[in-house]
């Protein structure tokens, strides 16, 4: 994996997951970690290891939450963050699947002050990272993530203050935006600058999905992603580690932008099928011979829903496309819930067949 990160060409195809799902451990592999599930399949391992985000508290910034059932079955914790110049409260609901914010933090432009000035920066338990690293051993990398609710400033002002309203600010509050922007990088590089030096992680993902050509258009991404996104990975790589870019739906507009953010890998190369529009040949093309590439693989139509035969043959396909030449981790392009255990089998052995003359 660490060959094709660095755009080499390993023995074979590495082939991963994308952060394996509660539920699906749970329903259909009996409740094994996430370890033992691609050692169980035979796969290269990707743990990511979570760090916190806004709910941690300090003097200045207390955070209290309360989770309640709902008649639906679901469950919602309203977040009451006390500062001394005033109250935030933020809501986030949560099912057997995942969870989502129902009530964004930031609500009128005065917010972000207290976010810039209460919130803390929080500190990595790099203990807890080593122990992970060691357990993980040769089988496959560790992942990190930034502090916030995604890496990505963008990705992180999106769960603030919600996608839509914060497209709209673009055109009528620029200004706003890049001072919100500032203030979230500018707390994602005093971590990096502080907690990031010398740990243990193998790869850091930054962007997120509210950065994609399916969400916001390539202007608003030139303007208000790419100047955010290369301070971030300057300062992460300028600390010795590799970055990849996530974008979990279009990209093609945006490929020679992702490359210019200073990124060393991009994902999840979401095919048309699952709300992305990846092209492999033309994608490979263009940024195939600059940062390494991680997914493209169907999740749904062929992971889940196909056949051995149908998911093997997708496996030959992302090796003849994306795979030409190295550079490449297959993964699905994103989370799965209900594949069944023959066809990740099916994935994890096609993918032993790919191997580099």
């Amino acid at each position: 994996m660490l060959t094709a990160l660095a755009g080499g060409k390993p023995d074979r195809m590495p082939a991963t997951v994308h952060q394996w799902q509660d539920y699906h451990l749970k329903k259909h592999l009996d409740g094994i970690s996430a370890l033992e599930a691609f050692r169980k399949f035979g796969l290269d391992a990707a743990i990511s290891f979570f760090t916190t985000d806004q709910v941690v508290s300090s003097d200045a910034w207390q955070v209290a939450g309360e989770p309640v059932k709902t008649d639906e079955g679901t469950t919602v914790t309203r977040y009451t963050i006390t500062t001394p110049q005033g109250e935030l409260t933020e809501a986030v609901e949560s099912n057997d699947y995942t969870s989502w914010i129902t009530e964004p933090m930031v609500k009128r432009h005065e917010d972000v002050e207290l976010v810039g000035k209460y919130m803390p920066v929080p500190t990595l338990d790099r203990e807890a990272v080593r122990a992970v690293r060691d357990e993980i051993g040769d089988d496959g990398i560790l992942r990190g993530l930034l502090i916030g609710h995604q890496g990505g400033p963008w990705q992180d002002a999106c769960c603030l203050y919600g996608t839509e309203q914060l497209i709209l600010e673009t055109f009528d509050h620029p200004d706003w935006v890049h001072a919100f922007l500032s203030i979230l990088t500018e707390k994602k590089l005093e971590y990096v600058a502080r907690e990031m030096v010398g740990a243990d992680f193998d790869l850091i993902e930054t962007g997120g999905g509210a950065g994609s050509s399916t969400v916001i258009s390539p202007d608003i991404f030139r303007q208000f992603c790419l100047p955010y996104d290369r301070e971030l990975h300057d300062a992460l790589r300028a600390v010795g580690h590799l970055v990849v870019y996530h974008t979990c739906g279009g990209m093609m507009p945006l490929l020679e932008m992702i490359v210019d953010n200073g990124c060393d890998a991009s994902e999840t190369l979401s095919p048309a099928e699952v709300g992305g529009d990846a092209r492999p040949e033309e994608l490979k093309r263009r940024i195939g011979g600059t940062v390494a590439l991680i997914g493209g693989f169907n999740q749904f139509q062929v992971l889940t829903e196909g056949t051995p035969d149908e998911v093997r043959n997708a496996v030959h396909g992302c090796f003849e496309t994306y795979g030409a030449g190295g550079g490449y981790i297959c993964c699905p392009s994103d989370h799965f819930f209900e594949t069944p255990p023959e066809n990740l089998q099916a994935y994890a052995d096609a993918a032993k067949e790919c191997v580099y003359g």
